[in-house]
């Protein structure tokens, strides 16, 4: 199209071509200035047709001048371009022409932005690309591999396409189905959550709590509680396989999706857990999936609500598992036995739809029976023995032996061992039953033998068992224990505890001082196994004699001495004094000097200020002629009680000495 400004350049310099050539076929010639156009009235476009097509293209005759004079020359007066272009003078087209015109183009060419989805047409298929028109300047490419889902793809189709670009490096338009299906699914996944519509999906793989589920090109997360009501124990079946779902959460941030096919299923079972509740009742008996077990019991599935079926209520007999006599998805008939509406909450059981094995308990079973079974159970007190699934008795750990000192049951049996017992109670109507091991052997204590076995005098070995204040138990065999008292285990040293002398389970010779048969009672001693050396003694600690001694503790009263043959001494505390006042510390080795002697009661009085002083042999002699003139012991006292009241401080020692010689010494201990 000319130009405006085209049409008045000045036309000083026409080119060579038309100064000398005549347009063929028109009167009018090529001059300087505009040119000059006669026309016909009755056919105004002919002097037009008749220029050619060269003489308006080489600016001789501008085309827009032209129409515009040959228009002026039809309608005299103010020229109207508006009017002029209807006419079909502007562009060669009517009005309403150049309006169909601008609608078929407008329908090729759109306008396309990155980041787009819009539909696009296959125009062409080759062994790598699909050619897409979508209405742009230009086609697209889609690597064919994009169309896997299309196996029948052909020429004509329509796809939903995504812009990538409008135009790439090398200028073409970059185009991606794969990301199109994405935009487009992450819609139809947000309009499924926000009209809480029931979709499907596709199972293509499981993961660690659940499935992978592609719904509308998203792989959604589908999680093992969401699958079902029950559980699912192998997440295998659903995989490849087509299944219903909705979405409950959307995570853009982690392009994330999660949904469920357990709330499909939800509602119906809420109307069916209604119908069950509401027609339940105590001693139904009903039929049910076990769904899940516990170590304390399983839950059934009785059709939309769930019970407690509890280990105790399977089976009459102890099982210390459900799965020992269940299985999952097993399907088993209870009775209820409880259930709360409030709660929800249902008690079932198994064991109720059997006879009580009690019942059926042989009639010959009585007590001193002998009965065999086998040990279920063992507790710190005793051990449970079965004759029959859902009998049991109970052993004692008192009845398992003859033996006075308790044990453990474990040192006896464990689960599973074969025994047989007596039975010592029976009671039907409770249901409980006691039974004895030791029944089976004879008491010790009433064998013939046991009075000369142990006789007094003879000497036995035995197992320390038990340890008191006053002295030591021992076992001499199963069932026949003995008492070493304190006083007992040694003739040189005071024990004030059996643990300083000898500790438990290690083995100790006896002498039996006492027996009792029919009390059960045995008076054992280990010293006795010796001579007494107290007998000895007397001949070497008399009264006067000094020896040398070693201080082995030290109190506000005085000090326990070490004397030679390991016997021990007491030495007050005003006679434990150095000539030259020093203090006498533990571990100092002196000589002491022999105050008083007592072979009954094993006690030896020593000074050291004696062997410096003579002041203390006074008393000491005093004590000797108090001890040859023996007195009773009851007037022993009273004359102390007596001589108290007129003693000096002085004299308060020697007598509460001799107080206490007569209190414990009245009477000669049996050895």
């Amino acid at each position: 199209m000319i130009t405006m400004a085209k049409a008045q350049k000045p036309a000083e310099k026409p080119k060579k071509a038309l100064e000398d050539d005549e347009i063929k076929g028109s009167a009018v010639k090529k001059s300087k200035g505009p040119a000059k156009i006669e026309i016909d009235e009755d056919d105004p476009l002919a002097e037009i047709r008749s220029l050619g097509k060269e003489a308006i293209d080489t600016e001789a005759i501008p085309a827009t001048e032209l129409k515009k004079a040959l228009y002026e020359k039809q309608v005299p007066g103010q020229f109207d371009w508006d009017a002029f272009e209807s006419k079909g003078f502007g562009e060669g087209y009517s009005k309403d022409k150049r309006s169909e015109m601008e609608k078929l183009y407008s329908g090729t060419v759109t306008s396309v932005n990155s980041g787009e989805v819009v539909k696009g047409t296959v125009v062409g298929i080759n062994d790598r690309d699909v050619i897409l028109n979508i209405g742009f300047k230009s086609d697209g490419l889609v690597p064919l591999a994009e169309f896997k889902d299309m196996t029948n793809l052909k020429i004509g189709d329509i796809v939903d396409l995504f812009i990538e670009e409008r135009e790439d490096a090398m200028g073409q338009l970059a185009l991606s189905r794969r990301k199109a299906k994405l935009v487009k699914g992450w819609e139809y996944v947000q309009t499924a959550l926000d009209k809480d519509e029931i979709i499907e999906g596709f199972v293509k793989r499981r993961t660690k709590g659940g499935l992978i589920v592609d719904v509308f090109g998203i792989e959604a997360f589908l999680p093992g509680s969401q699958i079902d009501v029950k559980p699912i124990r192998d997440f295998d079946i659903y995989v490849n396989k087509s299944i219903e779902v909705k979405v409950v959460k959307i995570n853009y941030t982690n392009d994330n999706v999660v949904v469920s096919h357990k709330v499909l299923i939800e509602k119906d079972l809420e109307q069916q857990k209604a119908v069950i509740l509401t027609n339940l009742e105590k001693g139904q008996v009903l039929e049910g999936v076990i769904k899940n077990m516990t170590n304390f019991g399983v839950f059934i599935d009785l059709g939309g609500v769930d019970g407690l079926l509890h280990i105790t209520d399977i089976s009459w007999g102890r099982i210390n598992h459900p799965e020992e006599v269940l299985k999952l998805d097993q399907t088993v008939k209870v009775v209820v036995l409880d259930f709360d509406n409030d709660k929800k909450r249902i008690s079932l059981g198994m064991k109720q739809l059997t006879p009580h094995p009690w019942d059926s308990l042989p009639a010959d079973i009585q007590v001193s029976s002998k009965v065999k079974g086998k040990i279920v159970n063992v507790a710190d007190y005793g051990a449970f023995l079965e004759l029959q699934p859902g009998v049991e008795g109970l052993i004692h750990v008192s009845e398992m032996s003859w033996s006075q000192h308790l044990r453990n049951p474990q040192d006896f049996m464990k689960v599973g061992d074969e025994v047989e017992a007596v039975v010592l109670t029976l009671d039907r109507d409770e249901r409980k039953m006691s039974l004895g091991i030791k029944q089976l052997s004879e008491d010790p204590w009433t064998r013939q033998d046991v009075l000369s076995k142990y006789a007094v005098g003879t000497k036995h070995k035995g197992i320390v068992r038990n340890l008191t204040n006053f002295g030591l138990f021992i076992e001499l065999e199963e069932g026949i224990d003995g008492l070493v008292h304190v006083s007992d285990l040694s003739w040189t040293k005071k024990i004030k505890h059996p643990s300083e002398f000898v500790k438990v389970g290690e083995t100790m010779e006896v002498v039996v001082l006492e027996l009792d048969a029919t009390n059960r009672r045995l008076a054992l001693s280990h010293k006795h196994n010796e001579e007494n050396p107290w007998d000895t003694f007397e001949t070497i600690f008399t009264i006067g004699s000094v020896h040398k001694c070693t201080v082995n503790n030290k109190n506000d009263k005085g000090a326990m001495l070490e004397l030679p043959y390991g016997i021990e001494g007491f030495c007050s505390a005003k006679n434990l004094v150095k000539e030259d006042n020093g203090k006498i510390e533990v571990g100092d080795a002196l000589d002491f000097k022999v105050l008083e002697f007592s072979k009954d009661d094993r006690r030896i009085v020593l000074s050291h200020r004696a062997t410096w002083s003579a002041e203390e042999e006074k008393p000491a002699a005093a004590k000797q002629v108090a001890q040859k003139k023996a007195p009773s012991k009851g007037n022993a006292i009273q004359n102390i009680n007596q001589q108290s009241e007129k003693s000096t401080l002085g004299d308060i020692e020697a007598l509460s000495a001799l107080k206490e010689k007569m209190s414990g010494g009245g009477e000669t201990k049996a050895e």
